[in-house]
């Protein structure tokens, strides 16, 4: 029975990876990451490995053409093989954006920004996986990309990612609040990462600081979004449900009025995470500027769960009926 393409270029990717761990003693994701560079420059880059690996590499690699895949086909599978190896070895900071998220971010993207050329940053871009997702839905736009991530691994097996892709994404190795010697965006796309930030100097920079002890990562994390949009441009995040109600949320309310129109907020349906306390909603905001009004409403909803086929189309009904009246 033949695979279904993303099935068959997973099992390449696995299959290499796992060899190349085992040869290298390294893990299963430094591995992946060594693997699609590999597929990427159609050569095995490593120069130690045994005669056996080599040959048992090259059989894999030739037995499939990387660009008869889709984008979305190499995205797809090229994410399995990630959450195999992060199963393995479970990091907090090594989470991935659940992909019916991406998917309809991509949507509300589609549906909110029109012109045909695009600039889009993710600030916490992790492997790639949420700003890949929300790129392929806009194929005819001329984009340009922008990814910051602190995590030299996760940054490789992003840019591995892209590459694999031909998603044209310029990658920063730091830390996300410090200074960006990026300009202004049309669009922010980003799970934000959730916690206290540790670095109180670097905090001390923001608006969003705590007044005492450590400052909010996800409240600093929006400041800097804001901070690095254009005029009229969007930020599409995913924030905890509790964002507005957190000891610290008087001043991201405050803030909020001065440099953005809340434009929606949508919770997330529960099943999609772990429990309760961790479950997200998509909060949409556009920045002030000249010219640029307020919604005549916010756009308020529940998503339903995405197998839910009836209640999902009413959703997206809504979604295009608030498009139209607020344009």
């Amino acid at each position: 029975m033949k695979m279904v393409p993303v099935e068959e270029l997973f099992t390449v990717f696995s299959e290499t990876a796992t060899l190349l761990k085992e040869e290298m003693e390294c893990t299963y994701l430094e591995a992946l990451a060594a693997t699609g560079e590999n597929m990427f420059q159609e050569a095995i880059l490593q120069t130690d490995l045994s005669e056996y690996s080599v040959k048992k590499l090259k059989k894999s690699y030739e037995s499939i053409s990387i660009d008869k895949y889709s984008k979305e086909e190499i995205r797809k599978s090229f994410q399995l093989a990630i959450l195999k190896g992060m199963q393995e070895n479970i990091q907090p900071n090594h989470q991935m954006t659940p992909d019916s998220i991406g998917m309809f971010i991509g949507y509300l993207v589609q549906k909110l920004y029109k012109n045909k050329e695009m600039s889009i940053l993710d600030l916490a871009v992790g492997t790639g996986n949420l700003l890949t997702t929300v790129m392929n839905q806009q194929s005819e736009k001329d984009i340009e990309a922008y990814g910051v991530e602190i995590d030299d691994l996760l940054l490789k097996l992003g840019f591995v990612n892209a590459n694999l892709q031909e998603q044209p994404i310029q990658f920063y190795n730091q830390d996300s609040l410090g200074k960006l010697f990026i300009d202004p965006v049309d669009l922010v796309v980003s799970d934000l990462p959730i916690g206290y930030y540790p670095n109180d100097i670097g905090a001390s920079e923001y608006k969003l600081k705590a007044d005492n002890g450590h400052s909010y990562a996800h409240h600093l994390f929006i400041e800097q979004s804001i901070n690095h949009l254009k005029d009229g441009g969007y930020l599409f995040c995913m924030i905890p449900n509790n964002l507005f109600e957190s000891e610290q949320a008087d001043k991201l309310h405050k803030f909020f009025k001065e440099t953005v129109h809340i434009q929606a907020i949508m919770q997330l349906p529960l099943t999609l995470f772990k429990s309760k306390q961790a479950a997200k909603s998509i909060l949409v905001v556009q920045k002030k500027g000249e010219g640029i009004e307020a919604p005549k409403q916010v756009l308020l909803a529940n998503v339903p769960s995405l197998s839910n086929m009836g209640k999902m189309e009413k959703i997206l009904a809504d979604i295009e009926k608030w498009v139209k009246d607020n344009k």
